[in-house]
């Protein structure tokens, strides 16, 4: 991912970037898993991405986008619509890997949406955050996710 702007210095989107970078490994796992025929693999993998993505989007709806949607509303509220599209599709696998058969199919659509709107915060949410929060809005963001916590390893680890 990038490192061009600096702003993975600031904690909050160090963090939120590492659990791209996560999700992006397990798009490849599910990719894997698709070529060699495991559905049962999809699913699991879909689970793994839900968990990540769970208070990761909470952090970005209830802090970072609320920061930024004065200045980008059509932009934000593209993002957030992405998110109950991509949380449908893996919703879908919450409860064991679904029978339909078009659901692998529509994994990878969803998938592929979702590599895509990770490089749209990358490249647009992290560095406008960066330049155009407050402290007090970083304080705000840094409150959620002391709320919703992180599946990923303190970064020395």
């Amino acid at each position: 991912m990038c490192e061009y702007c600096g702003c993975q210095a600031v904690t909050t989107i160090g963090e939120l970037t590492r659990e791209h970078d996560l999700v992006v490994d397990l798009i490849g796992d599910a990719r894997t898993a698709h070529t060699a025929g495991d559905v049962d693999t999809m699913g699991a993998v879909a689970g793994r991405i839900a968990a990540v993505l769970g208070p990761h989007m909470e952090v970005e709806e209830y802090g970072l986008f609320p920061a930024l949607a004065e200045d980008f509303p059509d932009h934000v509220a593209g993002l957030e619509a992405e998110h109950r599209r991509i949380e449908a599709v893996l919703r879908e696998a919450a409860d064991g890997t679904p029978a339909d058969p078009g659901w692998p199919l529509r994994l990878l659509d969803i998938l592929n949406l979702l590599r895509s709107h990770i490089l749209k915060e990358q490249d647009g949410v992290f560095p406008a955050a960066l330049v155009g929060l407050s402290t007090d809005e970083w304080e705000a963001v840094e409150k959620v996710r002391a709320r919703v916590g992180t599946l990923l390893p303190p970064s020395g680890g």
